[in-house]
């Protein structure tokens, strides 16, 4: 998505782009119980930088963050309540114009000043009670069948909002765009696989299309390994856990493969099958080095430990979305950055759809297939 810092959001556009991504029951409750929380999490990075001062790094990000997803279930509420945003924004600047041209930037008040964190606290305090109003209103039935009320409490709601956004001096604008970017990336109106980081190279610098990998446990005096081997070739080395208690992390490698297969993205990978990107000296150093390396390496470590108190994540259809920010944040600054949320997740699942089957029969072929973007699991063929 395209620079968003100075690029005013219209109102009916950030409703129609969140309905888009709107996964969550029909039901009101649950959609206040989000606004709710929402405007919690927003006191508690304030509570945050008081506490930690210049500890609390990504302050402003994670305020901006905050105040995006609070826009996002204001906007789920109303639609549940049979209003809209819109309708609710234009009748707080009072504007005579239609209600679709209103943008999210004009709620917020001019900021003479300069940042005031005192305004600040005031304003989320007021929200707060808002949010609080607006909860406890609807428990009373105060919106059944009366859309007026509701509109009012939200008009009520989205003044301190302004006031809040002013102080902390947040773009509502900004903060509307990158949660339609965060949204659109997790849920979004159409799934097409973004283009291969190596496409256009020579084949000799692009990860395999199409590759079977064994990959099998063996014993060696006394004591287990797993292996890898493509065209009768091993790749890498042997593997154990270095874990007590083990916890088969030994076919960790999967995970590399999985990340080669569906996101076109594996610095390791990439070492092993020694088909770095040499054409390209700023990739090869950057992307494709040891850096890089070290970081998947981390971020499967970092996967695998979560995925293991959610049983390897067997019965897991979906993971949530604080799980795969951090990811994009563990890749922050590297290529894989770009790559959106749900392909993330499909890499992540699919890795360990295949680690389960190794895990249940200790040895396989993999496949790792990207003009399918999947991996995929066999069993060994049965000695005759």
């Amino acid at each position: 998505m395209e620079e968003t810092v100075n690029r005013q959001l219209p109102v009916a556009e950030f409703e129609r782009l969140a309905a888009a991504s709107d996964q969550l029951s029909n039901n009101m409750d649950t959609a206040l119980l989000g606004l709710v929380g929402e405007v919690g999490s927003l006191v508690s990075a304030l509570k945050k930088k008081r506490r930690d001062t210049d500890g609390f790094l990504g302050y402003h990000d994670a305020v901006l963050e905050e105040f995006g997803d609070v826009l996002w279930y204001v906007s789920a509420v109303a639609r549940r309540g049979g209003t809209s945003l819109s309708d609710a924004v234009a009748r707080e600047i009072n504007t005579a114009q239609n209600a679709t041209k209103a943008t999210l930037g004009e709620l917020a008040p001019s900021l003479e000043d300069g940042f005031h964190e005192s305004a600040f606290e005031r304003a989320l305090l007021e929200l707060a009670g808002e949010a609080g109003d607006l909860a406890k209103r609807f428990v009373g039935s105060a919106y059944l069948d009366n859309v007026d009320a509701l509109r009012g409490d939200l008009v009520k709601f989205l003044r301190p909002l302004g006031r809040a956004a002013t102080a902390a001096e947040v773009s509502l604008d900004e903060a509307g765009w990158k949660n339609i970017a965060k949204t659109q990336g997790r849920w979004p109106t159409e799934r097409k696989f973004p283009p291969l980081f190596d496409e256009g190279l020579h084949v000799d610098e692009q990860l395999p299309r199409l590759l079977r990998v064994e990959i099998y446990e063996r014993e060696v005096n006394g004591k287990k390994f797993v292996f890898q081997k493509s065209g009768g070739i091993l790749l890498g080395d042997r593997l154990t856990d270095n874990h007590l208690p083990e916890d088969d992390y030994r076919f960790h490698d999967v995970f590399h493969l999985a990340y080669a297969a569906v996101l076109g993205w594996s610095p390791t990978t990439r070492a092993l099958l020694k088909i770095k990107r040499k054409s390209l000296p700023k990739i090869d150093e950057n992307e494709d080095g040891a850096r890089a390396s070290l970081i998947e390496e981390g971020l499967a470590t970092w996967i695998f430990e979560t995925a293991k108190r959610h049983q390897f994540f067997a019965n897991t259809p979906q993971l949530g979305l604080d799980l795969l920010k951090a990811v994009k944040n563990f890749v922050r600054g590297y290529e894989a950055e770009q790559l959106p949320l749900w392909l993330w997740e499909r890499g992540i699942l699919q890795g360990y759809a295949v680690f389960r089957e190794l895990q249940v029969y200790r040895r396989g072929i993999v496949t790792v297939d990207l003009n399918r973007r999947e991996v995929r699991f066999e069993r060994w063929p049965e000695e005759p």
